[in-house]
């Protein structure tokens, strides 16, 4: 079998090899619950603490400020509904945006139907919110602001820590789904000027089925997982201590080779980029130009069905759009709220390159089907 290229690091990356070595021990020897006072449960506490240290550290929190989740989604949800029932009784108001991940729509879509009003602001042609239309959004039932930090499908960075400027005013807390930013641009809590942070660890080379969320010190938010006292009984159920640890050392990696991997990746996009505008002048970026994460490349082609395209590159790995959506022939929702015409956005391929991608896989993109003027027309 040929090796695939994969280029959707986006949808999730492929765990480190340093980090598969940090979980071993868990799932072959040090196995007891980290709740047991015995040395097997002691040995599986200290590595959760040692992954709630180095999450810490990415993320320049405390560790009593971090609660592990099953990923990036339980993460949004508990932020979302948790503010929502413990605030009820001040307000019922919450601000999001148009291209938010269903794992924050869906949740505004929930509560909706409990009563809450939400308003979903509108982006501008690069996929960014203003900060005026936040300001122009809040009233005194305002209790929660939830815009994300970068979009996965476009890649555009939000003006995080302008709007938290806002909300810090207004005494509203905010939250951002930092599932696509996590060990590709700087996360810290406090430079963002956020409240509550989602964390997804299949986006940074961890595994599946882990994550966090970021809840600032004094912060009460209602459980949305009820039983035993685990996560300082603010998540109920048994850690998933080798994920657990796997995260923490993928975050360690992430802070590590933080400037690195920019610097690389980037590199590489802008590469593949040239290559492709070199064979076709009509290809139009989708996102910001420059306030984009390094790694992401979104481009639509005049006259192309892009899931058609995709399905004759039989070794390279791609996106239609966000891998929530693959398979479905309706134009991406995030393009759309853009201004993306529906002929463009059903043309739209993502690219999502990660730190194991090499020039020679770039050069081969350029020479497969995606860049022959039959399938690119102007």
């Amino acid at each position: 079998m040929k090796k695939i290229i994969y280029l959707d690091h986006n949808a999730t990356t492929p765990i480190a090899p340093e980090v598969l070595e940090e979980m071993l021990p868990y799932l072959k020897k040090h196995f007891g619950n980290p709740s047991s006072s015995h040395p097997l449960g002691k040995k599986a506490k200290e590595g959760v603490e040692r992954a709630r240290e180095r999450m810490a550290r990415l993320l320049g929190c405390s560790i009593d400020e971090l609660v592990f989740t099953s990923g990036g989604s339980e993460a949004n949800n508990m932020a979302l509904k948790g503010v929502a029932e413990a605030l009820a009784g001040q307000g019922n108001h919450i601000i999001t945006s148009q291209i938010e991940h269903p794992a924050i729509i869906n949740p505004c879509r929930y509560l909706e139907r409990k009563g809450f009003k939400v308003t979903y602001l509108p982006v501008d042609r690069y996929g960014m919110v203003d900060p005026d239309d936040v300001k122009q959004a809040i009233t005194r039932k305002t209790i929660l602001i939830t815009i994300m930090h970068a979009n996965n499908e476009v890649g555009t960075i939000q003006p995080l820590a302008e709007i938290g400027k806002l909300a810090q005013k207004h005494g509203i807390l905010f939250h951002t789904d930092a599932a696509q930013t996590i060990g590709k641009i700087e996360t810290n809590v406090n430079k963002l000027k956020v409240d509550l942070l989602s964390v997804a660890g299949h986006k940074f080379y961890a595994p599946k089925g882990v994550g966090a969320l970021y809840i600032r010190k004094g912060l009460k938010l209602e459980p949305l997982i009820h039983g035993a006292g685990h996560e300082s009984g603010r998540r109920a159920g048994t850690e998933n201590v080798a994920s657990i640890a796997g995260l923490g050392k993928a975050a360690e990696i992430a802070g590590r080779d933080l400037k690195k991997y920019g610097t690389r990746v980037l590199g590489l996009r802008e590469k593949l980029y040239r290559g492709i505008l070199e064979k076709n002048t009509g290809a139009k970026l989708n996102g910001h130009p420059t306030e984009r994460l390094p790694n992401t490349l979104n481009l639509s082609f005049a006259g192309v069905d892009s899931e058609e395209l995709l399905s004759k590159m039989k070794n390279i790995a791609l996106s239609t759009g966000s891998a929530c959506h693959s398979g479905h022939k309706e134009p991406s929702k995030v393009l759309l709220a853009m201004g993306v015409s529906r002929e463009l956005a059903l043309g739209a391929v993502r690219f999502s390159l990660g730190k194991n991608n090499t020039e020679n896989e770039v050069d081969s993109v350029l020479k497969s089907p995606l860049c022959r003027s039959r399938y690119i027309m102007t």
